[in-house]
């Protein structure tokens, strides 16, 4: 319906491998840049709601209640601190979501059907921000995207985690979404003067080849803070070399996304 747009799940299974973080800096390069945007945070820890602001008393309305159909992205969209940047946030209600609808035949589409709803179709971009782990949450995310965003921490055991994640890709593809597509690769918490994670850097790109944006994220203590503050680390401190990287980052995606329109 809103043929426009385009709907790109964050995702890793592992954590702590800056996937939030990614998500929300990477939602607010592009508001920046005048794309208007909305994150769905679908991890019940809330982790994008607290980043963007959101106190946990405002959230009345939640990711919880688009999934099981009682409102629209429209209203439970939360405007923050950042022009053009909404959130629907999360709340713990949605630890009991896989529960309550295993059974349901439409189970791994309640997301899709949420973002056709009331409200989504004002977005250029709409980024939904998953728990670390591949669940039906993750699931949900999956089916309702158009591609897949990884970040990728550059660590000795990356590569085994990108395989299982590049699997489990194919596996929605066959069975839930024919469309989905790796949107990219994004390496982050990148430290110069680690031997080990250059080498990372190496294998992903000789791995996987162009799929591996070029920025690379590296380990900022600014970034790192930022959360804390409610605040993108992009609004934080402009300058430090995290908020420079992952407006770096939006560029690339934006560029991606114009060869990908014109290739089509």
């Amino acid at each position: 319906m809103f043929d426009k747009r385009r709907i790109i799940t964050i995702a890793n299974q592992k954590g702590g491998v800056g996937k939030t973080t990614t998500a929300i800096n990477l939602a607010t390069a592009l508001a920046a840049i005048g794309q208007r945007v909305l994150i769905v945070d679908l991890d019940p820890q809330g982790n994008a709601s607290t980043g963007l602001g959101i106190d946990r008393r405002n959230r009345k309305i939640s990711s919880y209640d688009i999934l099981v159909g009682e409102a629209s992205v429209g209203g439970a969209a939360v405007e923050t601190a950042v022009p053009n940047l909404s959130i629907v946030p999360s709340t713990m209600d949605l630890l009991g979501f896989e529960m309550e609808i295993s059974q349901a035949s439409d189970r791994a589409f309640r997301l899709k059907k949420a973002l056709v709803s009331e409200g989504a179709e004002k977005f250029d971009y709409i980024l939904l921000d998953c728990p670390p782990s591949f669940n039906l949450l993750t699931m949900n995310a999956m089916a309702a995207a158009d591609s897949v965003l990884v970040p990728l921490q550059c660590e000795f055991f990356a590569l085994e985690g990108l395989s299982q994640l590049l699997e489990t890709v194919d596996q929605v593809r066959r069975t839930v979404n024919p469309k989905l597509d790796i949107q990219g690769i994004v390496l982050t918490m990148f430290d110069a003067r680690n031997n080990l994670a250059q080498q990372v850097v190496n294998d992903v790109r000789t791995y996987l080849g162009e799929k591996v944006y070029q920025t690379l994220i590296p380990r900022n203590v600014r970034v790192s803070e930022a959360p804390s503050y409610g605040k993108p680390a992009i609004l934080y401190d402009l300058k430090c070399a995290g908020s420079q990287a992952y407006l770096q980052l939006a560029s690339e995606v934006i560029q991606r996304e114009r060869m990908r329109k014109v290739a089509a």
